[in-house]
């Protein structure tokens, strides 16, 4: 049992000493200076995000909270003033009528201002962090000059020369990266239900979700620099299963969030905070920091985790099925 405890032993402190390197790369969010200084782009996208989701989206959470609901209450009380006489209050059904109107009003407010708001932030937020993550890396690779007005000249010249890379591959390879695409689509999709459900577990289900989340969000913060660098969708997920302790500790700033404030006061800070971490993570040389300790163990890894095995065993499945019920239409093209 002594070498199993010791084996024990040194592959725990290896995951804590990955986890807290994961956590430290996470808080490293002086790079979003740095890559804005350099690109002038990425400060304009930046300050689009902080704009609509911290001014826009919590400014409106916040004068609905402390404005319109505390005057609503005001204008229609909901309650009796107090009164020294025992008897009961005798305009209660008014009361009753104020109340219903003031959830009504709040409501309407939440059907035409912050659902669409909600919609329109998270549509446009998507797009501007794919170009967020797409000018902090060539801020990265390409700016090494001091003279920003150089760097923008040469991001324009890279995103030219990417387009045309991209324009003159051939239709195997086009194919083969819209089928990734898809396959990726349908993993996150069904990790993100598998997500949902581990927190619907008594006692440990919010242990087991906040876990499954702080993965779940550092792979969206590294699949931005993944695709940008052309890292096939295999060597991505055996990366990222073969060190899930640096990823899982690279999460867990990202969902704090989330479990610190309400649904929609959680969405505008993540909104806010996602473009930090996927900057944080372009920035990351994670391959060169998780393999550190492993010459400290002399090359001893903590061991692959299957953690998209069961999204991955779903996605197989819808595209096998979509498969099987493609072939009989092809043959009857050819028959025709």
């Amino acid at each position: 049992m002594e070498p199993l405890a010791d084996t024990m032993r040194s592959k725990s402190k290896q995951a804590l000493l990955l986890w807290v390197d994961g956590v430290r790369e996470a808080c490293c969010l002086h790079r979003v200076i740095i890559y804005s200084l350099r690109s002038k782009q990425l400060a304009i996208r930046t300050g689009q995000c902080f704009l609509l989701n911290g001014f826009i989206f919590l400014g409106s959470i916040f004068v609905l909270k402390s404005v319109i609901i505390p005057a609503l209450e005001w204008i229609l009380p909901g309650h009796c003033p107090q009164i020294n006489s025992p008897e009961s209050c005798s305009f209660s059904s008014i009361l009753e009528f104020y109340r219903f109107l003031r959830g009504g009003l709040v409501q309407l407010f939440n059907l035409f201002w912050f659902y669409p708001l909600y919609v329109f932030s998270l549509i446009l937020s998507s797009i501007w962090y794919n170009d967020i993550a797409k000018h902090g890396f060539f801020a990265l690779e390409n700016y090494g000059a001091r003279d920003t007005k150089l760097s923008d000249q040469k991001e324009s010249q890279t995103l030219q020369s990417t387009v045309h890379r991209e324009k003159s591959t051939d239709l195997e390879g086009f194919m083969i990266s819209i089928a990734e695409q898809l396959y990726s689509v349908l993993l996150l999709t069904f990790f993100f239900a598998e997500v949902y459900f581990t927190g619907l577990i008594p006692y440990t289900g919010k242990a087991l979700n906040f876990m499954l989340l702080s993965w779940m969000y550092a792979y969206y913060c590294f699949e931005y620099k993944w695709n940008l660098s052309g890292l096939s969708l295999d060597k991505r997920l055996d990366f990222f299963e073969s060190n899930w302790a640096f990823f899982a500790g690279f999460g867990n700033p990202c969902v704090l969030a989330i479990f610190l404030f309400s649904p929609l006061v959680s969405y505008g800070v993540m909104a806010i905070l996602f473009p930090l971490f996927v900057l944080t993570a372009t920035g990351s040389e994670a391959d060169k920091i998780v393999a550190l300790p492993r010459r400290k163990w002399r090359g001893a890894g903590l061991g692959r985790v299957p953690i998209f095995f069961i999204a991955d065993y779903m996605s197989m499945r819808v595209l096998k099925l979509f498969s099987l019920k493609s072939r009989p239409q092809m043959k009857e093209n050819k028959a025709l």
